[in-house]
């Protein structure tokens, strides 16, 4: 499996949507130049946005879906509806990825993108979605602690 020059998705980047829907992932997000395993698979947050899934997280996904049972009928058109707005894609020599037209609805990107490292992950909002979150009241330190703590961190 490549590895990432950093290994790891943090920090928020700002980009924008060129001419032909690429967008330019960050340059430490990308796996080494020649890399053989360079697929990542972008999938619709019920939050309006998009998670993208690089090699590694693809496998466990894939283990964990494969693990819903035929009989659950439930689970099985859930993941149909997941998986129809699904793009799998590679960052081509310029960093640059194409998201369906699906995605790109669903996170309502326009023009103007932010992709927000999440360690594992990465997430794309669109501009002004992401400003809106920005905008409100930020989490109170006692309940961040809360969270943490609940997660062993």
């Amino acid at each position: 499996m490549a590895l990432l020059k950093t290994g790891l998705f943090v920090g928020t980047h700002h980009h924008n949507l060129d001419d032909k829907g690429r967008l330019t992932i960050p340059s430490q997000w990308r796996p080494e130049v020649n890399s053989a395993d360079n697929s990542f698979l972008a999938l619709p947050n019920p939050s309006g946005y998009v998670t993208v899934y690089p090699p590694k997280m693809i496998a466990q996904l894939e283990e964990r879906i494969s693990q819903i049972s035929l009989g659950d009928v439930e689970g099985q058109k859930a993941i149909e509806d997941l998986m129809s707005m699904a793009h799998s894609f590679a960052c081509d020599k310029q960093g640059r990825i194409n998201l369906n037209d699906k995605l790109i609805k669903h996170a309502k990107v326009e023009k103007g993108a932010v992709l927000l490292g999440k360690l594992s992950t990465f997430s794309i909002y669109s501009e002004e979605i992401y400003n809106a979150i920005e905008a409100q009241a930020p989490v109170e330190p006692a309940a961040q602690a809360a969270v943490f703590k609940r997660f062993g961190l």
